[in-house]
């Protein structure tokens, strides 16, 4: 007999099915014994005698039995099959489970993340997890199929690369055919994507997953995650930025319950959105309604700024092609310096950044120096891309959108870590395996790596 879907049972008055599912609600009425019996689709309830009363709650079963309707009196309106139970006439148990560890019926907000993650295959059996990974799917899916209809190309970059400096640390991986050297995890698909623009494609885009050795916090997970990520040529930032808003416009309207609070989307200056808001993340919202999207852009960022380690630092990247009205400013006061960069903001998370790039080889060597490089670290690290650029490079520039800050906002969750699977803890530890974790010696010695000793 075929396998039928908890939700099927209402529309299977009458009929035999076949249920498989897991044990989630058990009842005991002394000669009869209620289920709730859960698969992907829901929960419906199934009736029977004693040969129920050996069950636990996660046990997995195979049952078979006839829909019936509830009695009125006793139909649940609040869930879709409430109007409908199976007798049970068959039971097979599949697979026992222990006692779990947590309670999977409410929301999980008030155990510990720690207790969470360790099991997180049983806590993603909460409905509200299952929907974020659902609408993270739609959402995903609507935006390959949205791009791919407008001529872009989906282009899966490399995820073994050369470390480079690009703003954060790099997750480095050692190779083993050639001792002593690294391999690097991409912080992005950064100069692979304009090496795509100086092969032709035009239209370029990826979902893709970025590294980047960074401290977490509730909108950053740490370690890893995906951001779809644009370039086009021959485009303006104009051009990009209403791209990247009508793609938006239309995830949120067609995929998402939410409303968006302006259209279109207001584009504030760097000096502006710092001078009203206090910062380049801001909320425009008069009142925090969890249903309301406020996008706006930020535009005319600084090329450089100063961080608490270097005296000078890209704002954004150094591919970042500065105002052609603020080179002048360049040898004498790069602070000053305006850049094409641009970043989305939406109800106080920056969810999209990205710019204009430099195609001139002359700037960018230039811009390298500023920021400290020696012309043997410029050839040593980017060498390829200059190379490259001798061929003819177009003008281009992209967009990367951060899918789990979008799904932050897109569900109303407060951390990154309740829009994905299997997020790293805040202490950067993998969810269920606990890496990071030591090696064999044997491995160490194929590598030629040996530990001296911990901080």
């Amino acid at each position: 007999m075929e396998r039928t879907l908890a939700l099927e049972t209402s529309k299977r008055v009458g009929k035999k099915v076949r249920l498989c599912g897991w044990v989630d609600r058990r009842r005991d009425h002394g000669q009869l014994v209620f289920i709730d019996l859960k698969d992907r689709s829901g929960v419906v309830q199934v009736v029977g005698k004693e040969k129920l009363g050996d069950l636990r709650i996660s046990d997995v079963v195979e049952i078979e039995g006839k829909v019936r309707k509830r009695p009125k009196d006793l139909a649940n309106p609040k869930i879709p099959t409430g109007a409908v139970e199976v007798g049970v006439e068959k039971i097979k148990v599949l697979a026992k489970s222990k006692d779990l560890p947590f309670d999977l019926h409410g929301e999980g907000y008030e155990i510990s993340e720690e207790v969470r993650l360790k099991h997180r295959y049983l806590d993603l059996r909460r409905p509200r997890l299952i929907r974020n990974l659902k609408l993270r799917h739609q959402v995903e899916n609507f935006i390959r199929d949205w791009l791919s209809k407008r001529d872009f190309i989906e282009v899966e970059t490399p995820y073994i690369s050369k470390a480079t400096p690009e703003g954060s640390r790099d997750f480095l991986v050692p190779s083993r055919l050639r001792p002593g050297e690294f391999y690097a995890l991409p912080q992005a698909p950064q100069q692979y994507k304009q090496l795509l623009m100086v092969a032709g494609l035009e239209k370029y885009f990826q979902i893709a997953r970025v590294f980047r050795d960074e401290d977490p916090r509730a909108d950053r997970a740490y370690g890893e995650y995906t951001q779809i990520d644009l370039e086009m040529s021959f485009a303006d930032q104009d051009e990009i930025l209403n791209l990247a808003e009508s793609l938006i416009i239309e995830v949120v309207e067609k995929v998402t319950d939410k409303k968006i609070y302006q259209k279109p989307f207001p584009r504030i200056p760097y000096r502006q959105a710092i001078k009203k808001y206090g910062a380049d993340r801001f909320d425009l919202r008069k009142e925090k309604d969890p249903d309301l999207l406020a996008f706006a852009w930020v535009v005319d960022f600084p090329l450089f700024e100063k961080t608490a380690t270097k005296e000078i630092s890209p704002s954004h990247n150094p591919f970042t092609a500065p105002k052609d009205e603020d080179l002048p400013l360049l040898d004498k006061e790069p602070m000053k310096v305006r850049s094409w960069q641009h970043d989305l903001v939406c109800n106080g998370y920056e969810v999209a950044g990205g710019a204009v790039r430099i195609i001139d080889p002359k700037l960018q060597a230039k811009i390298f120096k500023i920021l400290g490089h020696s012309q043997k670290e410029i050839e040593n690290k980017f060498g390829h891309l200059f190379q490259a650029f001798e061929y003819g490079v177009p003008p281009h520039g992209g967009i990367a959108m951060s899918v789990e800050r979008l799904m932050m906002v897109f569900a109303n969750e407060k951390t990154t870590r309740e829009v994905t699977a299997f997020p790293m803890t805040s202490g950067g530890q993998t969810a269920v395996m606990a890496a990071p974790s030591k090696v064999a010696p044997e491995q160490l010695k194929e590598l030629g790596i040996k530990v001296v000793g911990k901080k």
